[in-house]
């Protein structure tokens, strides 16, 4: 991909350095102070513009109400303060301004275009609407009021809408980058990626180097499982843009689904260097430190993402399950228990748990949450095998019979002739022959009829 110089040697006319406007803004207050405002009202209303083309908005702000004091009926001074304080966030001050524009001047498109950007930082969406479809209706080509009317149908997730009035502004003005980067953001929201595509795609014609453009459209080529071009685009973002930690995680997560972990670790470890209070980028770091065998590093970024959120759930399991594979059990079952206190009904830790005390011979405490994992689905096959098998070594033949009827209804294409004779060796109190043939009855592929429950007692042992 090539990029070509195409920035206009022609000077900005709005930008002035800050010593020059400085000047500016001490002659026309010196205007004021000795009573010349009226005869250099050109000069004053020069540097009030300057002052909000160059965010000096303070200043500006106390030009202008100075300029109103002395023409209070003048209609632009009044939209030039309510301008001043949106852009100062003072978007009540702002809106009665623009109220006193148009109560001066009821037509003036700019002043119900400041209006309506008050209205909607105020959160009087109808309002707003209401205000720009005003605009339509006095000029019905104007790409800023349609432009406007999408971002604030697409901040009220209305997608479709706000698609129908931002295609209109990018159709009034091709130029339009803004509307072409809403477009793309409310297209994959829709998950309409391959126009979402385009949309970044025409945005990057005109803005090349916007890092925030290459790292959206690489987030679309994840969705769309395409990440050797998402790895392209998100590396351009970086080249733009090295300090954005978002498209060094994204370029992460796109080489780790090409298996190229390595660099993934190389993309998760720049990541949480600029963002180190981002607890997933951490938990990320962690999983593929996991994915590598690395446990111990696996388990200090681990670590790191708790100690940022106590109670994460996904962190605490798999610190937990690394714990597990180094050997540490008791620290292992501290975080799965920790994990179950967060979110008691999740399958996935109590069969964590189930597996850990399993492996340290605590049989009672793995029967225990096999019946919670049973309580929350009793219709999980596997729980009710491992609760047979461990009724089993504990010697409670009853249950563990019982268990394996279970798994018989669930799963009958599993069992075989195996299971009848394992129960006549329970029977003859050949319990371990007994227990070979149950776990037989669930390797072979033969059907058989649902068994009843065994009600007697006199089996155990």
């Amino acid at each position: 991909m090539e990029f070509y110089d195409n920035y206009s040697e022609e000077p900005d006319d709005f930008y002035i350095d800050e010593k020059a406007l400085r000047l500016k803004i001490d002659l026309s207050n010196k205007y004021f102070n000795e009573g010349q405002a009226v005869i250099q009202t050109d000069f004053i209303e020069d540097t009030i513009q300057l002052c909000l083309d160059n965010e000096n908005l303070e200043e500006g702000l106390i030009l202008i109400e100075k300029l109103i004091e002395i023409f209070p009926f003048n209609f632009e001074y009044w939209q030039l303060k309510g301008a001043f304080l949106n852009g100062k966030f003072d978007f009540i001050n702002a809106y009665f301004a623009f109220e006193k524009t148009l109560m001066l001047n009821p037509t003036d498109v700019e002043s119900l275009i400041g209006k309506a950007i008050a209205e909607e930082s105020l959160d009087l969406f109808e309002d707003a609407a209401e205000t720009l479809e005003k605009v339509l209706e006095l000029e019905d080509n104007n790409e800023e009021a349609y432009f406007n009317l999408g971002t604030l149908y697409e901040r009220d997730d209305q997608y479709e809408k706000a698609i129908k009035y931002l295609s209109k502004a990018a159709e009034l003005d091709d130029s339009y980058i803004e509307a072409w980067y809403e477009l793309g953001f409310c297209y994959e929201y829709l998950n309409k990626l391959d126009k979402a595509l385009d949309a970044y795609e025409k945005y990057l014609e005109f803005d090349p180097f916007s890092y925030s453009g290459w790292y959206n459209k690489g987030i679309v080529y994840i969705k769309l499982g395409k990440f050797n071009k998402a790895i392209n685009d998100f590396e351009l973002s970086i080249a733009i843009n090295e300090n954005f930690s978002s498209s060094w995680f994204n370029c992460g997560v796109s080489y780790a689904n090409t298996e190229d972990l390595d660099k993934a670790l190389e993309c998760f470890l720049k990541a949480v260097e600029l963002d180190s209070k981002d607890e997933a980028l951490w938990f990320t770091l962690g999983q593929t430190y996991e994915d590598l065998y690395q446990y111990e590093k696996a388990i200090a970024a681990y670590s790191k993402a708790i100690e940022l959120y106590n109670e994460y759930f996904e962190a605490l399991l798999a610190r937990g399950t690394c714990y597990n594979h180094t050997g540490l059990k008791s620290l292992a079952l501290d975080d799965i228990n920790k994990a179950i206190s967060v979110d008691p009904v999740s399958v996935e830790a109590l069969e964590i748990h189930v597996s850990i005390n399993k492996s340290t011979s605590n049989l009672e405490s793995a029967i225990q949450s096999c019946k919670k994992i049973i309580r929350l689905d009793e219709n999980n096959f596997t729980a009710w095998n491992r609760l047979a098998e461990m009724y089993a070594e504990t010697g409670n033949w009853v249950e563990s019979i019982n268990s394996f009827n279970m798994c018989v209804k669930l799963k009958p294409e599993k069992a075989s002739a195996y299971y009848e004779k394992a129960k006549r060796k329970f029977l003859k109190n050949k319990n371990t022959e007994a227990l070979e043939y149950l776990k037989k009855s669930f390797v072979r592929n033969e059907s058989a009829k649902d068994q009843p429950d065994v009600k007697s007692t006199k089996l155990n042992k």
